[in-house]
């Protein structure tokens, strides 16, 4: 996958379309990602035991990996990444500013 944990990306599409954040997970099988306060659901709660209250837990939900697109740290801009292979390494590359992004 092109994009990985602690990346900067901006949301293409959805609710929180044009907003910009940090990848806080990456599912490679399911071709997803949780990004950091985008995509946010609600799970309630029963109470566990006689006379305690039920919960409301916020999260944030998965979200398909093709809405969303990196931002180089370098240069600030929404790129496509390129790979680029030496001394047995492979390296993720701007393709705007040709700078290494890993």
């Amino acid at each position: 996958m092109k994009i990985k944990k602690n990346d900067t990306v901006k949301i293409l599409s959805g609710k929180d379309k044009g907003k910009q954040a940090k990848v806080v997970q990456v599912f490679p099988k399911n071709k997803k990602v949780v990004v950091e306060g985008i995509n946010k659901r609600y799970k309630n709660l029963r109470p566990k035991r006689e006379g305690e209250k039920g919960q409301r837990i916020e999260f944030d939900a998965p979200i398909d990996i093709s809405n969303v697109i990196l931002i180089c740290k370098k240069c600030g801009k929404e790129t496509k990444v390129a790979y680029k292979f030496s001394d047995k390494n492979k390296y993720r590359i701007c393709k705007k500013c040709k700078e290494v992004i890993d």
